[in-house]
């Protein structure tokens, strides 16, 4: 059965196709009164397999059980996640309620990037049974899944206090958990804390891992300089002297945030005409740039050094470059296909967050949102050592191509402001002091607020500062 279910809020009708169709190697029924290790093996053995669902608190043919403790059926899920080696990072397990009764749901995706033993014992599925893996089909998993987990390891000279506790809270708030969950615990289940050492052996205290740090840390880039995002706008179609750059550090949340308020803030707007109505329109999908800072922000080898993820914007294009070349078996050719984590933790807790749907399916609305705006389909390219994204515009182009379709929005200038556009279509840029010479009669305050006026409508870039700044077409 295809798995069609992604990590979002689950209802009965979700389920009941899973229900009627019976155990499979993607599907698992188990009772309320299952062992612990017994779960642990079932969603060690799914994963192991290429992911699933399990139902707990069902009978063998999938009936509901009645009268059962959802709470205590999920926190035996994290508690079963935590058995396999290493241990299992999934999302949150659901209760839902079934006419027979109330059951709980956990998902384990496809694509995780480790092979899971239970006690020594490596396990797959078979026929909606756990069974042991033979030794060529081990073999060939373990050289198939060979990365080494980098976000994983735990970062030297780091611990718990270099974790910002706020938003610990803040993302132990999200999970719904009790006020007496164990914090490190939970981030230990979530791959955010370890208790191995540098070297692999027990540490005396817990510590962050890479994943930790990025995602909750005081000042991530003090361990890990090169997790940031490099953000670019240039004044042409090529890279040139021209141009507005914003460094941008802090945890991933934060840097996917600035980061889309960057092209927010860079990419002009216009106006779209359907039919009778007027519509605003940017100059690329929100959602479209949205998923492709995310998915470089998740997804990228956070092992390569000296080399951060490069958003560079345009007239005609913007790029999202991300170090690391498409992880396990993925390839351009099955890049909307097939599924594997790089960064699993990474992607669990921001998706807990909100901010990716953990089974992914993201490029294929890339590709609708990007169709239903009249642009082409998004670029991906493999580079000698990086993943790039690349969207296309109408460019400067869009006027004249689609004159009933868009038009970029030039209404509401003062006359001082037209003469600036006048200024910089014959000279290519203007300072106040131009502006000022054109209307020696104005005060300079006005001219001032003249130009900011043109950049806060998305037809002006200022490039430089204090005396130096300038101002050319956006």
């Amino acid at each position: 059965m295809t798995m069609r279910l992604r990590n979002r809020t689950m209802h009965a009708d979700d389920l009941q196709p899973y229900l009627a169709a019976g155990p499979s190697e993607r599907v698992a029924y188990l009772p309320a009164k299952s062992a612990r290790q017994t779960v642990a093996e079932t969603l060690a053995a799914m994963a192991n397999a290429g992911g699933g669902i399990a139902i707990l608190g069902v009978t063998a043919k999938g009936t509901p059980q009645g009268t059962v403790d959802g709470a205590a059926l999920r926190d035996l899920v994290v508690e079963a996640s935590l058995l396999p080696d290493p241990p299992l990072i999934l999302p949150s397990a659901q209760s839902v309620t079934l006419d027979g009764g109330e059951v709980v749901a956990v998902l384990v995706p496809e694509g995780l990037p480790h092979v899971y033993n239970v006690r020594g014992v490596y396990l797959t599925r078979t026929g909606g049974q756990n069974r042991p893996l033979t030794t060529p089909e081990l073999r060939q998993l373990l050289l198939d899944r060979g990365e080494s987990g980098y976000e994983s390891q735990p970062v030297e000279g780091a611990g718990l206090a270099d974790l910002d506790a706020a938003r610990v809270n803040r993302y132990l708030d999200q999970l719904g958990l009790p006020p007496d969950a164990d914090a490190v615990d939970t981030l230990i289940g979530r791959g955010c804390v370890t208790r191995r050492g540098v070297d692999g052996l027990p540490a005396p205290e817990p510590a962050p891992t890479v994943a930790g740090v990025l995602l909750f840390g005081r000042e991530p880039q003090r361990y890990l300089r090169s997790a940031e995002v490099i953000c670019v706008r240039y004044a042409g179609t090529v890279m040139g002297d021209e141009f507005v750059r914003q460094d941008i550090g802090g945890t991933l949340v934060e840097q996917a945030k600035q980061a889309e308020t960057f092209v927010t803030a860079n990419m002009r707007r216009g106006m779209r005409i359907r039919g009778m109505a007027r519509e605003e329109s940017t100059e690329y999908p929100l959602p479209v740039v949205r998923e492709a800072i995310v998915n470089a922000i998740a997804h990228r080898d956070y092992s390569i050094r000296g080399e951060g993820i490069r958003l560079l914007m345009f007239n005609d294009r913007l790029e999202v470059y991300s170090p690391g070349r498409l992880p396990g078996h993925v390839t351009l050719a099955n890049l909307k296909d097939e599924r594997y984590s790089r960064n699993e933790a990474i992607v669990a807790v921001l998706t807990d967050l909100g901010y990716i749907e953990r089974l992914g399916y993201g490029i294929d609305r890339m590709m609708a949102a990007m169709q239903e705006a009249g642009l082409p389909e998004p670029e991906f390219e493999e580079t000698a050592a990086g993943f790039r994204v690349t969207l296309r515009s109408a460019g400067d182009d869009l006027v004249s191509a689609q004159p009933q379709e868009q038009r970029w929005h030039h209404a509401f200038l003062t006359e001082r402001q037209e003469a600036a556009l006048a200024f910089v279509r014959e000279h290519g840029r203007i300072t106040n002091s131009d502006l000022q010479a054109l209307a020696p009669d104005v005060h300079p305050e006005t001219i001032r607020r003249d130009l900011a006026d043109l950049v806060d409508k998305n037809l002006f870039i200022r490039i430089g500062s204090k005396r130096a700044t300038y101002y050319i077409l956006k």
